[in-house]
């Protein structure tokens, strides 16, 4: 698959004009063209819901966008949820998937009137003593342990995964908590990150619905919901076959007929949180060449680092970039482009076959519209760059301010040189 920028050089230079490099852009007709084919893939269900995952891109004006195109959010913390609430997200459009989770988060979440999708056994008392209450809707996070399979071969390791309870807590959970009032169950799991494969889902699908038929039967509590969580990824490099969501929507459905059905369970909605899928391909790291080195290796130098895309430098992931007008020319020089972080992991890509870069060329760092912006920080003191959307009229909007020093300094208000820094 050829990786294309859905912004040309051209409008980059206008953009430029106004919004200095690095900036993060993001594409809106494509966001919701996405949205869209999810939608369409999961209708043979009545109950299905996205719950956009708000940690892969937590920016108000794309959770709109979202929310627009019927989508709920998907919470793991306390600012989360105040973000939801802020862009009218809330009651049970909101899931509050935590771990380790604190008191103060517990009690907004309720406040809100989420979803809560307990993530361990032992959370049930303590849920109880910081809101006074178990929730009538709850959902419980299951984990099957071991080694995850599917014939394409390994995708994870669950067993080493801290999420989720094991089989025997999940069952003994629901009896608790239907002893303490709960009355709508919901399971939820997820056991594999950024699949590229139909199969995913539907294997997922099949271990939690035969779970809860398992589990009703046990227990006698009605499950009203099935989350399948996130892990439907996305293709990072060129020669990765995308996924097909309408051949994964189908796959769930079969499943659905096979195992919920004759179990009396027809009526089950079907939810979803996905993140990386719903706003990664839409989302680009645009920055500047602006130096170029000639030691042991060919370096260029740009005016983005890890700060702006932390995931190369953590995980060794790869972002396919693109030389922003020589799209068509050949890829004959080999570089590593680096940024200026004091380490030297600061890297996009490492021995990359590239155009030939000449300083002043814009660089594309593909599919960074999750887990893009949201990992950055301020290690050596650098500034986050802006948010950018561009609009399905295409004109751009600005959508989060780039930082300035006085946004580095501001928290040192209790420290007389912050004051005068700033």
């Amino acid at each position: 698959m050829k990786k294309v920028p859905f912004v040309t050089k051209e409008q980059l230079e206008e953009i430029a004009k106004v919004y200095p490099t690095p900036f993060h852009l993001y594409d809106e007709k494509g966001i919701r063209a996405n949205a869209k084919a999810l939608r369409e893939a999961f209708s043979w269900n009545p109950g299905y819901k996205e719950y956009f995952a708000v940690k892969a891109t937590p920016n108000p004006f794309l959770m709109e966008i979202l929310k627009e195109e019927g989508c709920g959010c998907d919470c793991s913390s306390y600012t989360e949820l105040m973000l939801s609430d802020a862009v009218g997200v809330n009651g049970h459009d909101i899931m509050f998937s935590s771990n380790d989770t604190p008191e103060e988060d517990f009690k907004l979440a309720d406040k809100l009137g989420a979803i809560i999708n307990l993530d361990d056994i032992t959370h049930i008392d303590f849920l109880e003593k910081t809101i006074g209450h178990i929730p009538e809707t709850i959902s419980c996070r299951f984990n099957p342990g071991g080694v995850f399979l599917i014939s394409n071969g390994i995708m994870d390791n669950p067993g080493d995964a801290k999420y989720g309870m094991t089989t025997e807590q999940l069952s003994e959970a629901f009896r608790i908590l239907k002893e303490k009032g709960a009355k709508v169950f919901g399971i939820h799991a997820f056991l594999a990150s950024n699949t590229v494969t139909n199969e995913y889902y539907p294997v997922l699908a099949k271990i939690l619905f035969e779970q809860a038929v398992k589990l009703k039967q046990e227990t006698g509590v009605h499950i009203g919901f099935i989350n399948l969580s996130g892990g439907i990824g996305i293709p990072y490099r060129p020669e990765q076959e995308q996924n097909d969501i309408y051949a994964i929507g189908e796959g769930v459905r079969r499943v659905y007929e096979e195992v919920l059905v004759p179990a009396g369970m027809g009526d089950v909605a079907i939810y979803t949180e996905l993140g990386r899928y719903m706003t990664g391909p839409y989302g680009c790291l645009v920055t500047k060449a602006i130096h170029e080195k000639h030691t042991h290796k060919e370096y260029v130098g740009v005016d983005a680092c890890a700060v702006n895309l932390m995931r190369p430098a953590m995980y060794g992931a790869y972002h396919h970039i693109t030389v922003a007008g020589k799209e068509n020319e050949p890829c004959d020089h080999m570089y590593d482009v680096a940024g200026s972080l004091c380490e030297n992991n600061d890297k996009f890509a490492i021995d990359r076959m590239l155009p030939e870069i000449e300083k002043g060329d814009y660089l594309v760092i593909h599919d960074t519209g999750a887990h893009g912006f949201s990992m950055g920080y301020n290690y050596n003191g650098k500034l986050k760059s802006a948010e950018l959307l561009l609009c399905k009229d295409g004109g751009v909007k600005l959508i989060r301010r780039a930082e300035t020093p006085a946004d580095y300094f501001a928290t040192f208000d209790c420290f007389e040189v912050g004051k005068k820094l700033i």
